[in-house]
Protein backbone atom coordinates (compact mmCIF):
# COMPACT_ATOMS: atom_id res chain seq x y z
CA UNK A 1 0.00 0.00 0.00
CA UNK A 2 0.56 3.64 -0.27
CA UNK A 3 1.14 6.32 2.33
CA UNK A 4 -2.32 8.05 1.96
CA UNK A 5 -4.60 8.48 4.32
CA UNK A 6 -6.64 6.25 3.04
CA UNK A 7 -4.16 3.78 3.36
CA UNK A 8 -4.38 2.30 6.86
CA UNK A 9 -7.33 0.35 7.34
CA UNK A 10 -9.85 1.43 9.87
CA UNK A 11 -12.01 -1.43 11.14
CA UNK A 12 -15.34 -1.60 12.64
CA UNK A 13 -16.54 -1.20 16.29
CA UNK A 14 -12.91 -0.07 17.23
CA UNK A 15 -13.94 3.76 17.34
CA UNK A 16 -16.94 5.84 18.29
CA UNK A 17 -19.56 6.93 15.60
CA UNK A 18 -20.21 10.27 15.28
CA UNK A 19 -23.43 12.04 13.39
CA UNK A 20 -22.82 13.27 9.97
CA UNK A 21 -24.65 15.53 7.58
CA UNK A 22 -25.11 14.70 4.46
CA UNK A 23 -24.09 17.95 2.10
CA UNK A 24 -24.90 16.05 -1.07
CA UNK A 25 -23.12 15.25 -4.19
CA UNK A 26 -20.65 17.56 -5.98
CA UNK A 27 -18.13 16.69 -8.70
CA UNK A 28 -14.47 17.06 -7.73
CA UNK A 29 -12.34 17.91 -10.58
CA UNK A 30 -8.68 15.74 -10.10
CA UNK A 31 -6.52 18.09 -12.89
CA UNK A 32 -6.79 18.58 -16.45
CA UNK A 33 -5.96 14.84 -17.65
CA UNK A 34 -7.77 12.74 -15.26
CA UNK A 35 -11.72 12.19 -15.19
CA UNK A 36 -13.60 14.38 -12.72
CA UNK A 37 -14.58 12.06 -10.03
CA UNK A 38 -18.36 12.10 -8.15
CA UNK A 39 -18.21 12.87 -4.47
CA UNK A 40 -20.90 12.72 -1.71
CA UNK A 41 -19.92 15.03 1.20
CA UNK A 42 -20.24 14.17 4.77
CA UNK A 43 -19.74 16.94 7.13
CA UNK A 44 -18.97 16.54 10.96
CA UNK A 45 -19.57 19.94 11.66
CA UNK A 46 -18.39 19.24 15.46
CA UNK A 47 -15.10 18.86 13.61
CA UNK A 48 -15.44 21.16 11.02
CA UNK A 49 -14.52 18.47 8.75
CA UNK A 50 -16.06 16.83 5.51
CA UNK A 51 -15.84 13.18 4.42
CA UNK A 52 -15.52 12.61 0.52
CA UNK A 53 -16.26 9.45 -0.26
CA UNK A 54 -16.24 8.65 -4.20
CA UNK A 55 -19.05 7.24 -5.77
CA UNK A 56 -20.71 6.58 -9.27
CA UNK A 57 -22.78 8.31 -11.14
CA UNK A 58 -26.25 6.01 -10.18
CA UNK A 59 -25.60 6.49 -6.38
CA UNK A 60 -25.04 10.10 -6.96
CA UNK A 61 -28.27 10.29 -8.80
CA UNK A 62 -30.19 8.09 -6.34
CA UNK A 63 -28.89 10.68 -3.67
CA UNK A 64 -29.35 14.03 -4.91
CA UNK A 65 -32.24 12.71 -6.46
CA UNK A 66 -33.68 11.94 -2.60
CA UNK A 67 -32.57 15.00 -1.33
CA UNK A 68 -34.34 17.20 -3.44
CA UNK A 69 -37.61 15.33 -3.39
CA UNK A 70 -37.93 14.20 -7.03
CA UNK A 71 -40.27 10.90 -7.66
CA UNK A 72 -39.34 8.78 -10.35
CA UNK A 73 -42.76 7.29 -12.34
CA UNK A 74 -41.66 3.77 -11.00
CA UNK A 75 -39.54 2.89 -7.76
CA UNK A 76 -35.79 2.89 -7.88
CA UNK A 77 -33.48 0.42 -6.26
CA UNK A 78 -33.19 2.13 -2.95
CA UNK A 79 -36.94 3.01 -2.88
CA UNK A 80 -37.82 -0.57 -3.33
CA UNK A 81 -35.54 -1.31 -0.36
CA UNK A 82 -37.23 1.32 1.20
CA UNK A 83 -40.73 -0.03 0.61
CA UNK A 84 -39.77 -3.26 1.36
CA UNK A 85 -38.44 -2.61 5.02
CA UNK A 86 -41.75 -0.36 5.54
CA UNK A 87 -43.26 -3.81 4.48
CA UNK A 88 -41.99 -6.14 6.62
CA UNK A 89 -41.93 -4.14 9.21
CA UNK A 90 -38.84 -2.55 9.70
CA UNK A 91 -37.17 0.54 10.37
CA UNK A 92 -33.55 1.49 9.09
CA UNK A 93 -32.71 3.34 12.30
CA UNK A 94 -29.24 4.32 11.12
CA UNK A 95 -26.54 3.87 8.34
CA UNK A 96 -22.94 3.93 9.53
CA UNK A 97 -20.05 4.21 7.72
CA UNK A 98 -17.57 2.11 10.57
CA UNK A 99 -14.41 1.26 7.92
CA UNK A 100 -12.09 2.39 5.27
CA UNK A 101 -9.56 -0.16 3.69
CA UNK A 102 -7.68 0.72 1.09
CA UNK A 103 -9.78 3.97 -0.04
CA UNK A 104 -12.67 1.71 -0.02
CA UNK A 105 -15.37 2.85 2.64
CA UNK A 106 -17.46 0.30 4.35
CA UNK A 107 -20.83 0.75 5.36
CA UNK A 108 -23.67 -1.47 7.65
CA UNK A 109 -27.29 -0.45 7.61
CA UNK A 110 -29.04 -0.70 11.40
CA UNK A 111 -31.95 -1.92 11.41
CA UNK A 112 -34.91 -1.70 14.13
CA UNK A 113 -34.73 -5.90 14.44
CA UNK A 114 -31.30 -5.63 16.02
CA UNK A 115 -29.77 -6.54 12.73
CA UNK A 116 -26.88 -4.97 11.21
CA UNK A 117 -26.62 -5.50 7.36
CA UNK A 118 -23.23 -5.08 5.21
CA UNK A 119 -23.43 -2.20 3.01
CA UNK A 120 -21.73 -0.12 -0.05
CA UNK A 121 -21.50 3.62 1.61
CA UNK A 122 -23.41 4.90 -1.03
CA UNK A 123 -26.44 2.87 -1.05
CA UNK A 124 -26.31 3.36 2.84
CA UNK A 125 -26.15 6.88 2.53
CA UNK A 126 -29.12 6.55 -0.41
CA UNK A 127 -31.27 4.51 1.54
CA UNK A 128 -30.63 6.85 5.03
CA UNK A 129 -31.67 10.28 2.65
CA UNK A 130 -34.87 8.28 1.61
CA UNK A 131 -35.70 6.99 4.90
CA UNK A 132 -34.86 10.20 7.10
CA UNK A 133 -32.53 8.27 8.66
CA UNK A 134 -29.37 9.44 10.41
CA UNK A 135 -25.54 8.76 8.86
CA UNK A 136 -23.06 7.91 11.58
CA UNK A 137 -19.58 7.61 10.79
CA UNK A 138 -16.84 6.04 12.64
CA UNK A 139 -14.53 8.71 14.75
CA UNK A 140 -11.48 6.97 12.66
CA UNK A 141 -12.96 7.70 9.61
CA UNK A 142 -13.69 11.29 9.78
CA UNK A 143 -9.97 11.69 10.89
CA UNK A 144 -8.55 9.55 8.82
CA UNK A 145 -10.17 10.94 5.58
CA UNK A 146 -11.95 14.12 6.52
CA UNK A 147 -10.39 17.55 5.28
CA UNK A 148 -11.02 20.70 6.61
CA UNK A 149 -13.98 22.91 6.05
CA UNK A 150 -14.10 26.61 5.22
CA UNK A 151 -16.66 28.51 6.67
CA UNK A 152 -19.64 29.31 4.62
CA UNK A 153 -19.90 32.86 5.83
CA UNK A 154 -16.31 32.87 4.96
CA UNK A 155 -16.24 31.38 1.64
CA UNK A 156 -19.45 33.59 0.37
CA UNK A 157 -16.88 36.45 1.43
CA UNK A 158 -14.38 35.21 -0.96
CA UNK A 159 -16.42 35.27 -3.79
CA UNK A 160 -17.86 38.42 -3.25
CA UNK A 161 -14.73 39.93 -3.05
CA UNK A 162 -13.35 38.28 -6.10
CA UNK A 163 -16.74 39.41 -7.70
CA UNK A 164 -16.10 42.54 -7.14
CA UNK A 165 -12.35 42.21 -8.23
CA UNK A 166 -13.33 41.20 -11.63
CA UNK A 167 -15.41 43.85 -11.94
CA UNK A 168 -13.53 47.07 -10.32
CA UNK A 169 -12.78 49.91 -12.61
CA UNK A 170 -9.91 52.48 -11.83
CA UNK A 171 -13.20 55.11 -11.38
CA UNK A 172 -14.34 52.84 -8.03
CA UNK A 173 -11.36 54.40 -6.52
CA UNK A 174 -11.65 58.15 -7.39
CA UNK A 175 -15.12 58.66 -6.33
CA UNK A 176 -16.40 60.26 -2.95
CA UNK A 177 -15.50 57.94 -0.18
CA UNK A 178 -12.52 56.92 -1.61
CA UNK A 179 -9.98 58.48 1.00
CA UNK A 180 -9.04 60.40 -1.94
CA UNK A 181 -9.50 64.20 -2.12
CA UNK A 182 -11.91 65.58 -4.58
CA UNK A 183 -10.68 68.04 -7.03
Amino acid sequence: MGDGPFDEPVTPGEFPMVPVEVLGVRQQQRGPDVENEIVVLLLDAAADLAVPIVIGPREASAIAMAQAGLVTPRPMTHDLMRDLLQAVGVELERAEIVALDGGIFFAELVLSNGKRVDSRASDAIALAVRTGSPVLCSAEVVAAAGIEVVDLEQQREVERFRDFLEHVEPEDFSGPGSGRPEP
